[in-house]
């Protein structure tokens, strides 16, 4: 998982496919559980999601609302979307084109 650290309340993390997908995100779940910050994740690299997968980035947006904080979806993969469209996920997650757009949303969102 490659974590870039933008400011001091935000995050961009890059995931990748399974298996480190699923590692990923559920070790994401316990940093913020204990440090919450806003996170930009980066779908870029991520091929296809399985219902694992789909309930870990659900579990990860009940964290971070729960404390107050926000995640943004960027540069989703076009047959990542389809499944994000099918299963009404594009209605719950904030998703951007690109990370610097996702980034500048969350900046937007704490001024």
């Amino acid at each position: 998982m490659s974590t870039e650290d933008w400011s001091e309340n935000i995050k961009m993390i890059q995931l990748l496919d399974d298996p480190e997908f699923s590692d990923e995100v559920s070790s994401l779940i316990e940093q913020m559980e204990s440090r919450p910050t806003d996170l930009v994740l980066n779908l870029s690299q991520v091929n296809f999601l399985n219902s694992s997968n789909i309930s870990r980035l659900l579990k990860l947006r009940k964290v971070l609302l729960d404390r107050n904080c926000q995640l943004v979806l960027c540069a989703i993969p076009v047959q990542v979307w389809g499944v994000f469209l099918l299963t009404g996920l594009d209605s719950l997650f904030d998703v951007a084109e690109e990370p610097a757009s996702a980034l500048a949303s969350l900046q937007l969102k704490k001024a």
